[in-house]
């Protein structure tokens, strides 16, 4: 069985740590290791997903290969890192990026082709998502006549809060200027991206960006177009009118569900087969995604 990483320890470094990335800071550089730690309903499970932290960072390296975008991935060697003897490199080989180390801005950039999630909730609602006005009539899942950018404020912990774009251009450390720039960009981005997956049979109805400046440049970070950033649908399963399959937590959020569980107390440990399953689709998607074996 694989080993499951849900903590990486590298001594005397200086480390924060999110719901599945641990970023340890070198100074002029960064390296991200994407632990296989899931995360629903703002909790981090006790419970990792085996190889999931390697489908994440394999995934983020072929999008940034392949977009047409400045970003922040140096290497995947870590060997140039002043490193002790001590810290055992096989626990973070696979799931590690060396990146350059930017000033974050303090903004999701969040694109949106298909309406769902907290979209498809504020449109029944009130007939827009982000305070932009949408056709009437739409199903949940529906495509949307063009994609859209609705941005998010950053959560320290707990969910992002979706903003409108005018509050992004107000948010400190943004700017209107900035913040028209990464909506184009973002939108760019996302369009080159979903028609691609489309190609390879997934949807991406939605996904968020994450950007830093370096040097007066705009560049990508974090992770790009993942299960966990995003909603992949296979496209020969999608049927608008409703939620879709997906390939990320669904197994996982759909357990705990029906666990019992009330979502107010620490939660409970994943059964064996729930970690299988969702382990298989974060590869599946891997394998679809890029058209080569995990």
């Amino acid at each position: 069985m694989d080993t499951i990483v849900l903590q990486s320890n590298i001594p005397n470094v200086p480390v924060k740590r999110g719901k599945v990335r641990d970023v340890y800071d070198f100074g002029d550089r960064l390296l991200f290791v994407a632990t296989d730690r899931i995360s629903a309903f703002d909790y981090i499970l006790p419970t990792g997903i085996s190889r999931k932290g390697e489908v994440l960072t394999r995934i983020s390296e072929f999008w940034f290969d392949r977009l047409d975008v400045a970003n922040h991935l140096l290497t995947t060697d870590l060997s140039d890192l002043p490193l002790a003897a001590s810290v055992d490199l096989s626990a973070l080989a696979g799931r590690s990026m060396v990146v350059k180390k930017t000033s974050v801005v303090p903004v999701e950039c969040v694109v949106r082709g298909y309406l769902s999630g907290s979209g498809w909730i504020e449109y029944q609602q009130s007939g827009t998502v982000c305070g932009i006005k949408l056709p009437a009539g739409l199903q949940e899942s529906s495509q949307l006549p063009e994609p859209i950018f609705t941005p998010a404020s950053k959560a320290e912990e707990g969910h992002d809060e979706n903003i409108t774009f005018e509050q992004m251009c107000r948010t400190e450390g943004v700017g209107a200027e900035l913040a028209t720039h990464l909506r184009d960009l973002s939108l760019q981005i996302y369009s080159q991206g979903a028609e691609y997956a489309r190609g390879q049979g997934i949807i991406i109805a939605d996904t968020k960006f994450e950007f830093g400046i370096l040097k007066g440049e705009i560049i990508l970070i974090d992770e790009v177009m993942t299960p966990d950033s995003s909603r992949f649908w296979p496209a020969d399963q999608y049927r608008p009118g409703g939620s879709q399959f997906s390939y990320d937590k669904q197994f996982v959020r759909d357990w705990l569900l029906q666990s019992g569980w009330d979502r107010n107390s620490p939660p409970p440990e994943l059964p064996a087969d729930i970690v299988s399953k969702t382990a298989s689709k974060y590869i599946e998607a891997f394998e679809r995604l890029t058209g080569t074996a995990f």
